[in-house]
C-alpha cells in the first residue's frame, strides 16, 4: 500500500509511478525471497514485511511516494525450490535426531558406568 505525498515528483521524477513502484515491489520480493529459508517466510512474515518496505519505500521517497504497509500474503515457489528446500529441512531434522540419539546414548553410558 502506498499514496503520493508530492505528486510533482510522481509525475516528473519518473514516467509511471504505478509501474515502477510495482516493479520495485516485485524485484525487492524477489530479493527478500532468495535470501529467506522457506522457515522465515513462514514464521517470520512480520520481519521480512518490514524489511520488503524499506527495499521498496526507498527509491519511492524520490518519486514522491510513500509506502505505507507491505504485507507478503502468499509465496508460490517452483517445484524445484519446494523439492530444495524440503530437502534442506530433512537434512536439519537429520542432523536433531542424530544429536539428540547421540546424547541419550552418552547419558545411558554414563549411568551404565556408574
Amino acid at each position: 500500500y502506498f499514496k503520493v505525498v508530492h505528486p510533482a515528483d510522481a509525475i516528473i521524477q519518473v514516467e509511471d509511478y504505478r509501474f515502477a513502484v510495482s516493479q520495485m515491489a516485485q524485484t525487492s520480493l524477489r530479493s527478500i525471497i532468495g535470501k529467506s529459508e522457506l522457515d522465515d517466510l513462514l514464521s517470520n512474515r512480520e520481519k521480512l514485511n518490514q524489511g520488503l518496505e524499506l527495499m521498496i519505500d526507498s527509491p519511492a521517497v524520490e518519486w514522491g511516494v510513500t509506502v505505507d504497509r507491505v504485507e507478503i500474503k502468499d509465496v508460490s515457489l517452483p517445484e524445484t525450490m519446494k523439492r530444495s528446500m524440503a530437502r534442506q529441512a530433512e537434512a536439519t531434522r537429520d542432523r536433531r535426531a542424530r544429536v539428540i540419539n547421540a546424547d541419550a546414548e552418552l547419558e545411558a553410558s554414563k549411568k551404565l558406568s556408574e
